[in-house]
């Protein structure tokens, strides 16, 4: 190939270059006349550029009068139009028929296509929906004709991944879109999608659900009720239980790999499905236990070494699933549940959690073993699994599981099958460290007590009480919590006094506040403070509570030791206050306590209202004696 002979310059005719002639170096006056005469008389050229001409114009704009678009780089349209602050010119990258083509497709609307701030109305939420179930149809038939070969179906997997994510919007206007969603049948075909062998279109429907369950949904867009919402949620919830979303949703967990970013965020949108719908729905739960395997893959997530956010998100939805469910409780004791979770929990023996993500994921741990703890069969698996030693060393350090262990042992050793705890309790050598907990440690330097949180305080009170409720007459372990009391000059139980005095004074704040809401309150809001439940509800958290079971506590104390009972009148008689008192605040306890027992033991000993009846028959009997 001759490069030299491609680019050569094309020689130039004579007519091209004008005829040109040259003058000799000193024309003569004649030559001069005879070439002006030829000029003259000669026809003007074929094709001459335009002449210039000169007008006046502002010197802003001078330069910007000739014909811009013939110098406009690539023709841009908005090269001249568009500049910023400084002059500087951009333009849009667009020429004139470019850009007259999208002004036509803007006033077509663009179907399919919502824009970021346009209102959703039932005509666009159609065209979103039928722009889907044509993605959906298109995508299939590609996949089925040319199953081998995915250049041939990739555009419509493009296609549809671009339909399912424009769906999103929907969640701006759930009271409108959600039953049009369940009508026309979307719903069941997005769902449809779970088994799509493109694992990236099964994330994207998850992501949707995510977003279309949210119980925020509508709340800054929509003007709408709350229980108009509300419905819509309900309706969309019950549509998705129908197609068996549950099932659906944990087998393609099964599918994901949590080292790939993708499925690590796609697992926690599934996590998030499901915690959306038992916010809505918590009787749902135990039809999600039931019904799939997320028990285990719970379980097994929660031992992962590294914490991560959808470990954290495991222990949680753990957390809420046993909360109020006793079949859930039941089956998590059967997937050995309880010696995972304190397999687990042990790292915190030793260490605390290194953030606030992991803390939170720690004390829902401890929340589900609690909430499975009102199982009388999980408090033996619990008591097998040593939980109760594990626990206390936690109580010895000084770590953030310390709180937790204490609340832990009060609810496994509360209720009329917390017997054996207690025992074991004792006989692990339990009562100094709770003691210690009770009564807080001095500080180098500096004299008196450290007092321990105020829930350190209701928890370590409930336990005492069980002790006492459990703990059989004259037993040894009876006699080594009585002596406890009796030690130090009998501080135990003025630390008993000392929390009294607080507790009535948190209840009178509270009597004093529900008193002034009913002088507040009009004749038709009456109802809200009749209710006798619900104030006593109130009052118990108002500082009830405390007093009742610190007065359960001194009236054991003062029935079985004379020494103590001498101590506490003492006590009392400085407070201007009576055993009377105490029999009061029993009698209140003793008429609202429940007296049903859930359990299936044949010797559990009296009841808690029997307990109560004989306490206050005794206190009775010795105010009389005083």
């Amino acid at each position: 190939m001759d490069v030299d002979e491609i680019f050569k310059v094309p020689k130039l005719s004579s007519s091209a270059l004008g005829n040109k002639r040259k003058l000799p170096p000193n024309p003569s006056p004649e030559l001069l006349r005879q070439l002006r005469a030829e000029e003259e008389s000669a026809p003007p050229p074929a094709k001459r550029s335009k002449n210039v001409t000169m007008e006046e114009v502002d010197d802003e704009d001078a330069s910007m009068n000739v014909d811009r678009v013939d110098f406009a780089p690539g023709g841009d349209a908005d090269y001249f139009a568009e500049e910023d602050d400084e002059g500087r010119f951009f333009g849009g990258g667009l020429t004139s028929e470019q850009k007259e083509i999208l002004n036509i497709f803007d006033r077509a609307g663009g179907e399919g296509i919502q824009g970021e701030g346009e209102e959703l109305t039932l005509a666009s939420i159609r065209r979103l929906l039928l722009k889907l179930e044509r993605a959906v149809n298109k995508n299939q038939d590609q996949r089925s004709k040319y199953p081998d070969d995915p250049t041939k179906f990739i555009d419509s997997e493009a296609d549809l991944d671009s339909a399912i994510k424009s769906l999103l919007p929907l969640a701006q206007a759930p009271t409108l879109a959600y039953s049009e969603l369940v009508r026309s049948g979307s719903l069941a075909l997005l769902i449809g999608l779970f088994t799509h062998e493109n694992l990236d279109i099964v994330l994207d429907v998850v992501e949707v659900l995510h977003e279309l369950t949210d119980e925020d949904a509508g709340e800054d867009v929509e003007d709408a009720s709350a229980e108009e919402t509300e419905e819509a949620l309900k309706l969309l919830i019950d549509a998705l239980v129908e197609n068996s979303i549950f099932e659906l949703l944990v087998d393609n967990l099964g599918r994901l790999n949590e080292a790939e970013e993708s499925d690590r965020v796609g697992a926690f949108h599934i996590l998030g499905i499901f915690e959306n719908i038992l916010g809505l729905n918590p009787e749902l739960a135990a039809e999600m236990i039931n019904k799939t395997k997320i028990l285990p893959w719970l379980l097994n997530r929660v031992q992962a070494k590294a914490h991560d956010e959808n470990r954290g998100y495991a222990a949680e939805l753990l957390s809420i699933l046993l909360q109020n469910s006793p079949p859930n409780r039941l089956a998590f004791a059967k997937a050995d549940g309880v010696e995972t979770v304190l397999k687990v929990l042990s790292q915190y023996r030793h260490r605390d959690p290194i953030d606030a993500d992991e803390t939170e994921f720690m004390e829902n741990l401890f929340d589900a073993l609690c909430s499975a703890l009102s199982e009388p069969s999980i408090k033996q698996q619990f008591l097998a699994a040593e939980g109760p030693d594990l626990m206390i060393l936690m109580m010895k350090g000084k770590l953030q599981s310390k709180s937790r262990a204490i609340k832990t042992l009060d609810h496994a050793m509360s209720g009329p099958d917390g017997s054996p705890v207690c025992t074991a309790f004792i006989e692990a050598l339990g009562l100094k460290t709770l003691f210690s907990a009770f009564m807080g440690k001095s500080r180098k330097g500096k004299a008196g007590p450290v007092l321990p949180p105020s829930e350190d305080v209701g928890h370590v009170l409930g336990i005492l009480a069980s002790l006492f409720t459990h703990l059989e007459s004259d037993s040894t372990d009876r006699l080594r919590l009585l002596a406890k009391f009796v030690e130090n000059n009998y501080e135990k139980a003025d630390k008993l006094m000392d929390i009294r005095e607080a507790a009535v004074a948190r209840l009178k704040s509270t009597d004093a506040a529900i008193e002034a809401e009913k002088t507040e309150l009009d004749d038709d809001d009456d109802d809200i403070l009749a209710d006798e439940d619900a104030v006593y509800l109130r009052r118990l958290d108002g500082g009830l509570f405390t007093l009742q079971t610190v007065d359960y506590l001194l009236a054991w104390v003062v029935m079985e030791d004379d020494g103590i009972r001498a101590h506490v009148l003492q006590m009392l008689g400085r407070k201007n206050i009576s055993l009377q008192d105490i029999v009061s605040t029993l009698r209140i306890y003793h008429d609202n306590v429940d007296d049903t027992t859930l359990t299936e033991s044949v010797d559990q000993g009296p009841s808690q209202k029997e307990i109560l009846f004989n306490l206050i028959a005794s206190l009775d009997y010795s105010s009389d004696d005083q």
